[in-house]
């Protein structure tokens, strides 16, 4: 098996990847084929920063077994190295379903655009995840400058929660620990402990912080930006995606909202993930705060108007002259009209 193995990676992100399998519009029983992709959150975050030019590694286990195998192959043609990802060879590799609907009326049927996951990651390779990977991967993580990983992550057991711990614990020597809050009831529900208070002491361990209003409501009390900022007073970044289409982000003292672009919504699936790409992208490249917010808000338009779960973003230079344009707020996202003469003034 060949893996990507570029130039010293910039970026690690470190968690799970999973199998996605696509059903055809319908209920799901009635699904006669699956489309194949991949998906996880540090994955898909992984995606972006590799398109956008950062040097980019993943940091996770799979299983012994095909599916394994596709991540390793898709992370790699992206151009991201997955040289520190561990084969396991007692546990499988995560799968998911994507159920879609077709808005038939039928029993099990979904409305027409709207889709479901269900997840079999249980005993997954991942879920094995622990500080020993870390150790493992030494060499790599004190080379970076950033690392990046989520609360999906942290939710998958107690061996993942220790290494999540021990990424937010590391000296930083000049490097951003990056954490996005990614909060999910479903694999919390299976673990002991107050989940508000296990993620709340990774919030404020880390430099740069993605949460939802939406999600920080649920399990801090508060989706107000004003109030998550007093609750995490320690990452320099902090950004909330509010629930009124737009997203405040904190950098020290000072916060900006940012509005979302106007676009035809094609699926929700990873825009998030893509959002924390975006950013963490432009920050290593070193633009401007609202720059930053805008690049987020770029990338998630790409996932929300494409189809897979993995965002393919237009060439950087069309990026960057759209984060530059003076009427942000009246601009509407097409990827059909995004070649660069098209946005250059």
């Amino acid at each position: 098996m060949t893996r990507a193995t570029p130039a010293r990676p910039r970026a690690v992100t470190v968690g799970e990847g999973l199998a996605v399998l696509i059903a055809r519009p319908g209920p799901l029983e009635d699904s006669p084929a699956f489309d194949r992709s991949a998906g996880g959150a540090e994955a898909n975050v992984a995606a972006v920063l590799a398109q956008l030019g950062i040097e980019t590694a993943w940091l996770s286990r799979v299983g012994a077994d095909g599916f394994g195998r596709f991540l390793i192959r898709h992370l790699g043609e992206r151009g991201v190295d997955t040289t520190a990802v561990t084969v396991d060879p007692a546990r499988p590799t995560a799968v998911y379903v994507k159920e879609r609907g077709s808005g038939s009326g039928r029993d099990g049927d979904l409305p027409a655009g709207s889709s479901r996951m269900l997840y079999y990651r249980t005993g997954s390779a991942a879920s094995a995840l622990s500080p020993a990977d870390l150790g493992a991967a030494s060499t790599l993580l004190d080379g970076c400058d950033l690392i990046h990983c989520t609360g999906v992550t942290t939710a998958l057991s107690p061996s993942a929660t220790a290494l999540t711990e021990a990424l937010t614990a590391l000296p930083r020597h000049g490097r951003l620990i990056s954490f996005d809050l990614n909060y999910r009831p479903a694999l919390w529900a299976q673990r002991t402990g107050d989940p508000a208070e296990i993620l709340a002491r990774h919030l404020n361990a880390c430099d740069v912080v993605f949460l939802g209003a939406d999600e920080a409501e649920t399990v801090f009390g508060t989706g107000d930006p004003g109030e998550l900022r007093a609750l995490f007073p320690h990452p320099h970044h902090l950004v909330v995606k509010n629930d009124k289409h737009s997203v405040t982000g904190f950098a020290g003292a000072a916060h900006l909202e940012v509005p979302a672009l106007r676009l035809d919504v094609t699926e929700r699936i990873g825009a998030g993930d893509a959002f924390a790409g975006g950013y963490l992208a432009a920050l290593l490249h070193g633009r401007p705060h609202e720059e930053l917010l805008r690049f987020g808000h770029l990338c998630a338009a790409a996932a929300l108007t494409g189809a897979g779960d993995f965002a393919e973003l237009p060439p950087l230079p069309v990026l960057e002259s759209l984060a530059a344009r003076s009427d942000w707020t009246e601009l509407r996202y097409d990827p059909a009209q995004l070649v660069p003469e098209n946005v250059a003034s």
